[in-house]
């Protein structure tokens, strides 16, 4: 996909947490296209180290490693106009409540929760002091349709997110910033595909039939496919655009139809 974006975003300063590869990278590329300066975190060095963002290495999983992010950006850049909390994952073994350990628990809420609310609390004293920023919190739909079989630390942390995103909205859209949710549905990654290796591996059964089953607890997806990441992240590139500027507070779910009510 190519399109021209007319240099929308030149002169802002974009961090994509996870920016990496998958949804992440695809965001980070979208925003490049937009002519913004973008900054990437992750725990590793991306394969591709010269497509044009800046990486810091961080866990932010842990306090320590969002106030490295924090620190490093507002010490080089001065400020943040756009952050993407597009970091989260669910590691946790499938297999219900009974096998879930209070580990398993905190890690799901550190990644999925806490470290968006802790870079959020970094950078937004920043945003309100100059009266304008852009906060994107990435949810799920599984914060609606949670998969208690193999995500539900994951889809109850997601959950959890929404409403703080929808929150902390009404907190600063007087004072000049916008928050938005975005709730993708299955999107097509690498992280997709090692999650289906983790559920196949604890029910012995085939990464293939584990993908039939998540389907198939979600309901099926009317569109008939995963999304890809550049669907997502275009998404993500308009909401970020001054064309989306009266929009605050709002959840934006793409998940080819899969959620089954209004």
């Amino acid at each position: 996909m190519d399109f021209n974006f007319e240099n929308e975003l030149k002169d802002k300063i974009a961090l994509v947490t996870g920016g990496s590869k998958g949804a992440g990278k695809a965001i980070a590329d979208r925003l490049l296209k937009a002519g913004a300066t973008v900054i990437i975190t992750a725990r590793n060095k991306p394969e591709d180290e010269n497509n044009g963002t800046h990486f810091i290495a961080a866990d932010l999983s842990k306090p320590d490693g969002t106030q490295k992010v924090v620190n490093e950006i507002l010490e080089k850049f001065g400020h943040l106009d756009i952050l993407i909390n597009n970091m989260g994952g669910s590691e946790t073994p499938g297999g219900g409540f009974a096998v879930l350990s209070d580990s398993d628990w905190e890690g799901s809420f550190q990644t999925n929760l806490l470290a968006p609310v802790r870079l959020d609390r970094g950078f937004l004293p920043g945003m309100i002091e100059r009266h304008e920023g852009v906060i994107i919190h990435i949810a799920s739909i599984q914060a609606k349709l949670p998969l208690y079989d193999s995500t539900l630390p994951y889809a109850a942390a997601k959950a959890a997110l929404a409403n703080y995103s929808k929150s902390l909205s009404n907190e600063v859209a007087p004072k000049g910033v916008r928050v938005l949710t975005v709730s993708p549905g299955w999107i097509m990654t690498d992280a997709s595909t090692r999650m289906m290796e983790r559920i196949a591996r604890s029910s012995g059964g085939t990464a293939e039939e584990a993908a039939n089953s998540v389907m198939d607890a979600l309901g099926g997806i009317p569109f008939g496919r995963a999304a890809w990441p550049e669907e997502v992240a275009e998404l993500v590139g308009f909401l970020v655009s001054p064309r989306a500027a009266y929009l605050t507070g709002s959840e934006y779910v793409i998940d080819g139809g899969t959620i089954p009510t209004i």
